[in-house]
């Protein structure tokens, strides 16, 4: 790891590495208990855990410009990131205003039994996030929507925002058009395909779990077996009846979405262009003025702006506001802010050595598959829980621990797994990262609430570590390292 000057012959001992973590730990807790104010609880955590990681770099010799300088490296290698989480914002409020996602809530509160609603919020996201390699987009969009129908289908919110990120992150992980999943195996120097169906050995199984939970407590949750719609479905199907005109104009900025996908365009521009034709369908179709056009995309919809035409909003029910109440550019300024106080826990945990001393100690329990696993594993989730950075932190990752791969005789794909199971799945369901706070902000649930019910998430780590456990007595799910004639090296 490196920084811009080299740090002062004496290495921090391992109790003072740790020391910003446990700070942020117990101002998170403590806060979170007691306070319970959201992003301000989490801001404050990292705040304040990098003053004491600042106050370490100087004990070491280091100097806060350079703090400075790692912090605005690592956030300028975040800046991709950052446009789509903003275009993400415009796309949501300008999909309301086209009446996309309610014309998509409409369809999905007719079609979908509300005993399988939650298993379908999992399948379907999974399905998207699978063809389109896009936790994010998957989440904003078709996890809009979902979350939108579950007042009316009277399930947990929680619930439904779990099975959502699980569905998300099981495309995200598996798909050939994932960035996360293209740079695992770039990392850990293993074919694309050979990394994918590696993963197959703890995604089926989890993926199965996480169906099979999502089965039985959706439909325990359901409070009445009727093949009715619930009273709630009823009034949102009302609502949206009065408030938009739904046709097949309202599809077409999610075919945009698709076809710059299918292009193979920057994401950014896909999700921009799909915003503008939702904001211009918007006008002409939903009779909006460009004004609210403008202001859904920038500050996110409003019920206000149906006002102009005549649509009495004081009859709409409360899911239904929830559910248009959303979305714009500034919405997301919050998530900024988080990020920025991520990135300067991370600048300062470098520059000061920390990171390198934590690392470094884990791999002294690499003597056997199980340990060499787990702290592959555990230095992925502390990279990830640090930088809010999936590419960084594989890239960094997997470059420290293939040689270990290579002396314990395992195939490099076991590698590119192990950064996958951690570092993919445990950025959504831990509160600082950027996925973790843009997941809370876009479906309205907090993460500690969704994420006992992100069973992809939790179940991907718990089957590696399983087959890493028992590969000396089942030989299965981990992959020697074979030679050209492909025998056990």
């Amino acid at each position: 790891m490196t920084v811009a000057k080299q740090q002062s012959e004496h290495q921090l001992p391992l109790y003072l590495a740790m020391l910003p973590f446990a700070i942020m730990l117990i101002f998170f807790i403590c806060g979170s208990i007691f306070i319970q104010t959201g992003n301000n609880v989490v801001v404050v955590s990292l705040l304040a855990a990098a003053v004491v990681a600042t106050l370490l770099a100087l004990k070491q010799g280091q100097s806060w410009d350079q703090v400075q300088s790692s912090a605005a490296h690592k956030l300028a290698s975040l800046f991709p990131a950052l446009l789509i989480l903003l275009a993400i914002g415009a796309l949501i409020g300008s999909w309301v205003l086209s009446g996309t996602i309610p014309y998509f809530v409409a369809i999905g509160l007719r079609l979908i039994d509300p005993e399988t609603f939650v298993l379908t919020a999992f399948l379907s996201t999974a399905i998207m996030s699978l063809m389109t390699g896009t936790s994010w987009g998957s989440i904003g969009t078709l996890g809009v929507a979902m979350m939108g129908m579950a007042p009316g289908l009277e399930a947990s919110p929680a619930m439904v925002a779990g099975a959502v990120v699980s569905g998300a992150y099981f495309g995200d992980k598996m798909s050939p058009l994932s960035d996360t999943t293209n740079v695992a195996a770039l990392a850990a120097g293993v074919n694309l395909y050979t990394h994918i169906r590696h993963m197959l050995y703890t995604a089926v199984p989890a993926f199965l779990l996480a169906a099979i939970v999502f089965f039985i407590a959706g439909s325990s949750g359901v409070s009445s077996s009727s093949s009715e719609l619930p009273l709630g479905a009823v009034r949102m199907l009302r609502d949206i009846d009065m408030a938009y005109v739904l046709n097949w104009w309202t599809l077409i900025p999610p075919f945009i979405v698709l076809a710059s996908i299918a292009a193979k365009l920057p994401p950014v521009l896909g999700i921009a262009a799909s915003s503008l034709s939702a904001l211009v369908i918007g006008v002409s179709v939903q009779d909006f003025s460009i004004s609210s056009a403008i202001d859904a995309a920038m500050n996110g919809f409003n019920s206000s702006m149906f006002n102009p035409s005549g649509v009495e909003i004081s009859s709409f029910s409360e899911p239904f506001l929830t559910l248009i109440n959303r979305g714009g550019v500034y919405v997301m300024v919050d998530t900024l802010v988080v990020i920025v106080a991520a990135i300067l826990l991370t600048g300062a945990m470098e520059v000061s050595g920390a990171l390198n001393v934590i690392i470094t100690r884990l791999l002294r329990f690499a003597t056997s598959v199980f340990g060499l696993i787990a702290a592959t594993m555990s230095s992925g989730l502390l990279m990830i829980s640090l930088s809010s950075h999936g590419s960084v932190t594989a890239l960094i990752v997997g470059n420290l621990f293939q040689g270990a791969y290579k002396d314990r005789k395992l195939a490099p794909e076991n590698l590119s797994r192990s950064l996958e199971d951690s570092v993919t799945l445990m950025d959504p369901i831990l509160p600082w990262t950027v996925s973790g706070v843009f997941i809370a902000t876009t479906l309205g649930v907090a993460t500690l609430d969704y994420a006992p019910w992100a069973i992809f998430c939790l179940g991907g780590p718990l089957f590696s570590l399983f087959y890493a456990f028992s590969y000396p007595y089942l030989h299965f799910g981990i992959k020697p390292l074979l030679n050209k004639d492909n025998t056990i090296n």
